[in-house]
């Protein structure tokens, strides 16, 4: 979930490459604590007052581990079993010229300015094993996050575990230089605003809270650019999408949880995706991505 100012993964580079700070995204906040019991399923809460859209894109920019979710493996064991019915079942709905109101008035904080691509980022606390990961991250993309308006609207596990890859490459301590934490690379302001909007208690701190920080963001920008733009279906399916990336939600869910829902929705205007080598990376690691076979 993420608001952040530009990490654009290199597909062509094998295995984790360590430079310097992440970019956060959208959704992601810091709170330390080492045992952080898992939330209970989030559910939704009333809007408060509008905030205002950001009116400024952030501009792209080197993150110093960008590289590090670009490392997806062709292997056949890393490969995931294909289904053997389409999950489409309708026909795909194609955006609209223009977006409608949204019906999320109260929004993110905008997204942080780059970090200096000179910048490394830190380790706090202890790694989580892949296997803990894995958990985690099963468990986040596992949950209803709008139980009462859109209980139809899902977080697909792979994209989950993609977009975890390609922000910090599966490492639960590492903090960002522009802010970032964790897994999903949270910012803090985001994580703040996640727990008020859903009455919840997340600790970004904690690998599991982290998640569920993470799954719960691309949960909120599903709803917030579905209503907005594909008539509130919220279908995350590759198969809807075209070689247009702005054909589908999945990638502008992609899109705007690295540069923020202001760059990518705006009412009355087209929907933009900014950041198109960031999209395609995390769409090639929902398929190609080492880390699907751990």
């Amino acid at each position: 979930m993420r608001q952040r100012a530009g990490r654009v993964g290199a597909l062509v580079l094998a295995g984790l490459l360590f430079a310097g700070g992440t970019v956060g995204c959208a959704g992601k906040g810091e709170r330390p604590q080492d045992q952080a019991a898992a939330p209970v399923a989030a559910t939704e809460a009333p809007s408060d007052e509008p905030v205002d859209e950001p009116s400024a894109e952030a501009s792209p920019s080197p993150s110093g581990v960008a590289a590090m979710g670009a490392a997806p493996s062709r292997s056949a064991s890393a490969s995931p079993t294909p289904s053997k019915k389409p999950t489409r079942t309708a026909p795909p709905t194609k955006p609209r010229v223009v977006a409608k109101a949204p019906t999320e008035t109260k929004v993110p904080p905008a997204p942080p300015k780059p970090a200096p691509s000179s910048c490394k980022p830190s380790y706090k606390g202890t790694q989580a094993s892949r296997a803990d990961v894995k958990a985690a991250l099963t468990d986040a993309a596992a949950r209803t996050y709008w139980p009462s308006s859109a209980p139809d609207l899902k977080i697909p596990l792979n994209l989950v575990k993609a977009t975890a890859w390609q922000e910090s490459g599966w490492q639960s301590n590492i903090y960002a230089c522009d802010g970032g934490v964790g897994l999903m690379q949270v910012m803090p302001g985001t994580a703040t605003w996640m727990n008020q909007r859903f009455d919840q208690s997340y600790d970004i701190a904690d690998y599991r809270d982290n998640a569920y920080l993470g799954a719960n963001y691309l949960a909120w920008l599903t709803k917030y650019i579905g209503d907005m733009y594909f008539e509130s279906d919220f279908r995350l399916d590759p198969a809807l999408c075209t070689a247009e990336l702005d054909s589908c939600l999945l990638n502008a869910v992609i899109s705007a949880y690295n540069f923020g829902h202001g760059a990518v929705a705006r009412e009355g205007e087209p929907l933009a995706i900014p950041n198109p080598s960031y999209v395609r990376n995390v769409r090639a690691l929902m398929t190609e991505c080492v880390c699907l076979g751990y």
